[in-house]
């Protein structure tokens, strides 16, 4: 990149740091950013800086909520129904949920799942306040719906385990989803299948 001025080339640097992002993307963005309005940039800018300054960790689900609300909507809502909570490994995961409109329970984000490569362990996941929630909250299901890649399915055998002392039912959601695929590139269709076809943990 030693070809672009200065300030553009660290527009590119930051713009690859984000998921997905490579150096064509990168460079479509940052060109298009570029023949915008100045004030639309610098209002996306202040956007994003407000964004961040003003969300927080729910307290309860581990999702982002405003800083003013905390527990968040979804948690805080009378029209959920509070005997299920879905596990989900990151807060993306549950506007997939979301959208699909299907399911109207409560969510759990456990912030990863297990990974001996990435030196993630149990005690670097929110598994203490799952196993509380459910317990407390007397909930009847706990349903998994992790990525299903290796780290997740370890993740899944390693809460099951967990769970097993407590009372509700645990399930996972069904996998009409391929191994090694991110719940976020799934159809909405085959992820209303998945959820409704969910089974016992073994």
């Amino acid at each position: 990149m030693r070809y672009y001025p200065e300030s553009l080339a660290r527009l590119l640097t930051e713009l690859r740091k984000l998921p997905g992002v490579g150096e064509k993307t990168a460079q479509r963005l940052a060109f298009h950013m570029l023949r915008e309005p100045a004030e639309d940039i610098r209002r996306l800018g202040k956007t994003i800086a407000e964004a961040h300054d003003h969300l927080t960790q729910c307290g309860v689900c581990g999702s982002f909520t405003d800083k003013t609300q905390n527990p968040c909507r979804i948690c805080e809502s009378p029209n959920r129904d509070r005997s299920s909570i879905c596990v989900v490994e990151k807060p993306d995961d549950i506007a997939v949920f979301e959208r699909m409109g299907s399911y109207r329970g409560l969510y759990h984000v456990l912030g990863g799942v297990l990974s001996a490569l990435n030196h993630v362990r149990p005690d670097d996941l929110r598994i203490p306040e799952l196993l509380s929630r459910v317990e407390k909250e007397q909930t009847a299901e706990v349903i998994l719906a992790l990525n299903p890649s290796v780290e997740g399915n370890a993740t899944v055998t390693y809460l099951s385990r967990q769970l097993e002392p407590l009372p509700a039912r645990v399930t996972q959601i069904a996998y009409g989803i391929p191994i090694g695929s991110e719940l976020d590139y799934v159809d909405e269709v085959t992820l209303n299948r998945a959820l409704e076809s969910r089974s016992e943990v073994p």
